[in-house]
């Protein structure tokens, strides 16, 4: 597995970008803009893009989707079953307010709790990860967790907008992400990696 973190969008969302060297299949998790840095990276590689994942509908982790899929025909767009209102909607996902124009989107595949994807020889696997939005999902892939706004270095994602819980994100990370091995790393949406046993030890909100 190769990836690159290319910030992206307004808010320099970290957009990952991962291919499986063996089948040269690749996805994009979170991207908040559109950057010709992606697409260069892509081709540099010899990667094709496959599919596109969003950990949650926010405006500025989908501002670039339309713009990938246009540009690479039959890519297919991954989210959480329980997201489909957010994307749906511009007024509640914040897109004209975050990328300056309203977004609607909704997935060609709706992922559950427990499912799992193959890139290639990669498999990804998918929690529910409620709290910062209802349909925020983390993906697990052999020692990696895409943890979107869900885990943060120290921190965790907001739970003030609507449909947000503290007791929800606070359940999840415990439930389902603090019960991975601690040498697990971890990628967010926002700010640098961690671990999952930094997070353990050190986290104040959890």
């Amino acid at each position: 597995m190769k990836m690159t973190c290319i910030p992206s969008g307004t808010m320099g969302v970290n957009t990952y970008v991962v291919g499986d060297e063996s089948t040269g299949k690749a996805f994009i998790v979170d991207p908040g803009g559109f950057n010709k840095e992606t697409v260069n990276w892509l081709n540099d590689n010899g990667f094709k893009l496959e599919y596109i994942i969003l950990t949650h509908g926010h405006g500025d982790h989908i501002g670039g989707v339309k713009k990938y899929m246009e540009m690479f025909p039959g890519v297919k767009l991954v989210a959480g079953e329980h997201e489909k209102e957010l994307l749906a909607s511009p007024m509640m996902n914040a897109s004209r307010e975050i990328c300056g124009e309203s977004i609607m989107l909704t997935a060609d595949i709706w992922v559950h709790e427990g499912d799992t994807l193959k890139v290639g020889d990669i498999e990804l696997r998918f929690m529910h990860t409620p709290g910062h939005t209802p349909g925020g999902i983390c993906i697990f892939t052999g020692d990696v967790l895409f943890s979107g706004d869900t885990l943060f270095c120290r921190s965790i994602g907001r739970t003030d907008f609507p449909g947000g819980s503290y007791e929800q994100i606070k359940k999840a990370i415990h439930n389902k992400l603090f019960v991975l091995p601690d040498d697990t790393k971890v990628y967010p949406g926002h700010m640098g990696p961690t671990t999952i046993g930094e997070e353990k030890r050190s986290n104040p909100f959890v």
